[in-house]
């Protein structure tokens, strides 16, 4: 049985999610100049920088940009970081190349990754495009040896392109003297922050529409205290529009309204 909510505004399945497909990604100015920048790193086999606060749509960016890359010409690597150390980052790499090792070496490690992103170029004719995701959990020692993976003949073939995405402390941790050798790779960076009062409601309207809304749910009010009490960011507007459309259907009333959004901010941390 659907969710009361659900019911009444006749949804055809939960909206504000974030399982979308790639051709539902609302394509914003700067989803678009992620993927723009992302093209570009991609094309010089270098590094791109993604920052943003949490919940400013990073992730689903970088899907929409991944998702414009032909699958057979492109391999997609993506890993999402941790304070492990470099060993941990290398596993992590390795199972995404599905390769089964048991090794503990970084050494050996970094030997079976080159060797298996050098068959996937140069044997299977795949670029392969690796994205580390929450790359500002990374430690400074990881950042100060992750450049080796991209390091082939002599640093002359730039066969493996990094997307690193993070918050905003990255850019901090980037300016340690150890991190030198990989960020002087990067190539394009674009910052990710709160999308302004009119983005926020074509966005409602997007994520209505996908769900299966044709209807404007949320009355102008609703939509300027969503914009506020998101601070504009994706995610947290994803939970107040959602609690506001529940607070709505338990009073049985078709608009959703500014003080609904208040009942809703008051469920989230």
């Amino acid at each position: 049985m659907k969710p009361s909510y659900l019911h009444f505004f006749a949804f055809t399945h939960e909206p504000f999610g974030a399982d979308l497909r790639v051709e539902q990604i609302l394509q914003t100015p700067k989803v678009l100049a992620v993927a723009d920048r992302f093209d570009y790193t991609v094309r010089l086999g270098a590094v791109g920088l993604v920052t943003g606060e949490v919940g400013s749509g990073k992730s689903t960016a970088l899907r929409f940009a991944l998702g414009r890359l032909h699958p057979s010409e492109y391999r997609p690597l993506w890993i999402t970081a941790s304070s492990g150390s470099i060993l941990e980052c290398y596993r992590q790499l390795s199972s995404e190349l599905e390769v089964d090792t048991n090794s503990f070496s970084r050494a050996a490690l970094l030997r079976i990754i080159r060797r298996q992103i050098l068959e996937l170029a140069c044997n299977r004719k795949q670029k392969p495009v690796l994205v580390i995701d929450e790359a500002s959990l990374l430690r400074i020692e990881v950042l100060a040896e992750l450049h080796t993976l991209t390091q082939f003949e002599g640093d002359s073939k730039p066969y493996l392109p990094i997307v690193l995405a993070g918050q905003n402390n990255l850019l901090d941790l980037l300016l340690y003297r150890t991190s030198v050798p990989l960020a002087s790779r990067i190539v394009a960076r674009c910052h990710l922050d709160g999308i302004t009062r009119e983005e926020m409601d074509a966005y409602l309207n997007h994520h209505l529409k996908i769900a299966g809304i044709t209807q404007q749910l949320f009355s102008e009010p609703a939509v300027t205290a969503i914009h506020q009490g998101s601070g504009g960011l994706l995610r947290r507007a994803n939970h107040l529009a959602r609690g506001a459309l529940i607070a709505a259907a338990a009073e049985k009333t078709q608009l959703v309204s500014a003080e609904h959004v208040r009942i809703a901010a008051t469920e989230l941390v």
